[in-house]
């Protein structure tokens, strides 16, 4: 198995929702694979073929609107969702219909918008009485929340959504989120405490990438705590991993958490070496975002 260099903290839906009372076309069915190997190109063009050949294939609409979505283009996305919208007739699939459009408006950075998107697909969610789709919409309101700074309203709507989770993962995502909000309202102890909970989550059930996030979180908490030989553990236990596993970005990560250790500890000499293996691991594997990062994180440890 090969490590991603990044986690994508967005969680994208998948569309497996969607009934099956709808004939998908082989066309909609080529752009959905295509942007799901992200072929923007491919699946633009398997769209287009799809709704030349009938302007109301609600399933290429949606493609288009995810494709044009990811890609910036705000108009294009918003009408053919509205498009396929129309066409939609059961609550479900117009719950996942604002759900996307929801995450459209947040990536567009219109946050109010994205609110009332999210509100409605709960709402068709509800009727639907599909939980899945309730919690997707409770997570959605509690990212925009959590991303305009409004900290105690995004934690109690994480918890919101926790009750809803089905599963060990969703489980892990919960936690996950609710730590890094603890943080940054700085309860420090609370924090740890949910990220302790989502590292065994996500060891037990998550994908590789989301291991080695918790992990590097876990460690970072700890550090704050000033538990530093828990911090350290856990440090070079993920930096061994992710070395063992190809993941370059959690590698490096790890070794400038662990410099950042090292430098509270009052060992200085061991903090400077690990930010040069850091930034060796970064410029080896050719992350530009990896360098950047190590640099803004270490220019107060390192003169």
């Amino acid at each position: 198995m090969h490590m991603k260099l990044k986690l994508t903290l967005t969680t994208i839906f998948s569309l497996l929702f969607f009934n099956n009372v709808y004939a998908v076309s082989d066309e909609a069915h080529a752009c959905n694979k295509a942007y799901d190997l992200g072929d923007y190109k491919a699946a633009a063009n398997s769209a287009s073929m799809a709704l030349k050949n009938n302007a109301s294939d609600r399933e290429a609409l949606i493609c288009q609107g995810r494709i044009a979505s990811d890609l910036g283009d705000l108009t294009l996305a918003l009408t053919s969702f509205q498009a396929a919208d129309k066409l939609s007739n059961h609550p479900l699939d117009k719950a996942v219909i604002a759900l996307i459009t929801g995450h459209t408006y947040k990536n567009a950075k219109q946050f109010d918008q994205a609110t009332t998107s999210y509100q409605l697909s709960l709402k068709q969610a509800d009727l639907a009485k599909h939980k899945p789709m309730a919690r997707s919409s409770h997570l959605g309101i509690a990212n925009v929340q959590f991303e305009t700074k409004q900290y105690q309203a995004a934690l109690d709507t994480y918890f919101v959504a926790h009750k809803l989770d089905a599963n060990d993962n969703d489980r892990g995502q919960s936690y996950e989120k609710i730590a890094e909000t603890y943080h940054l309202l700085n309860q420090h102890d609370l924090a740890l405490e949910y990220q302790v909970k989502a590292y065994f989550m996500h060891e037990k059930a998550g994908t590789l990438d989301q291991f080695a996030h918790s992990s590097i979180e876990l460690g970072r908490y700890y550090a704050i705590v000033k538990n530093y030989p828990r911090a350290e553990a856990t440090l070079n236990k993920i930096i061994k991993f992710a070395k063992e596993q190809g993941g370059a970005y959690y590698e490096g990560q790890g070794l400038y958490i662990l410099a950042q250790v090292k430098a509270a500890t009052g060992d200085m000499e061991t903090a400077k070496t690990l930010v040069a293996q850091a930034r060796a691991v970064a410029k080896s594997s050719g992350d530009a975002d990896l360098d950047a990062e190590i640099t803004r994180e270490t220019e107060s440890l390192i003169k």
